[in-house]
């Protein structure tokens, strides 16, 4: 039995367990409209968590040549970007379903072998001031829990089946 004082602070089950504490957490602290854990299969980024829970459903997927997080990760843009109109890689993305994301933070999610497994990103559809990239430490400090973790054999959920029309 979890003593009453320390109930908060037992371990996550899982690597989705801890995925959504990780982003109900950035959620609080942070702040931003919606943060998301994708992994990138081939040609596209998947969703596989997302918190709240309501906004993006599991299984979204949007072209990996289209993503923000591709050009985060390519280097051609930063990590967080607090208004994504004055970043060329970002502001040429602003179609479509991401017309509307007007400052975004990202960090790569990485295997044990250092492959890209995904990112863990957050998205506001109102510019954030400068000061917000003070927390851009504790979003990589999260995400780098997050691969830590799938290096040492915590496995994320897979990708949900969205076959079926679900």
């Amino acid at each position: 039995m979890v003593p009453a004082g320390v109930a908060d602070v037992t371990p996550w089950r899982d690597w989705c367990s801890a995925a959504e504490g990780v982003m109900r957490f950035l959620a609080e602290y942070v702040g931003w409209d919606f943060w998301m854990v994708t992994q990138v299969i081939d040609d596209r980024q998947v969703v596989l968590l997302a918190y709240p829970p309501d906004t993006v459903r599991p299984g979204i997927e949007l072209p990996w040549e289209r993503s923000f997080c591709r050009q985060m990760i390519e280097g051609n843009a930063p990590r967080l970007a607090t208004v994504t109109a004055v970043i060329p890689a970002y502001a040429s993305r602003t179609t479509g379903p991401l017309r509307d994301v007007a400052a975004y933070v990202g960090v790569p999610l990485l295997r044990a072998d250092d492959t890209l497994f995904g990112t863990l990103c957050g998205v506001a559809f109102r510019a954030k001031p400068r000061s917000a990239a003070r927390d851009l430490d504790v979003v990589e400090t999260s995400a780098r829990m997050l691969s830590t973790m799938m290096a040492a054999g915590m496995e994320p959920p897979p990708p949900p089946d969205t076959s079926a029309g679900g």
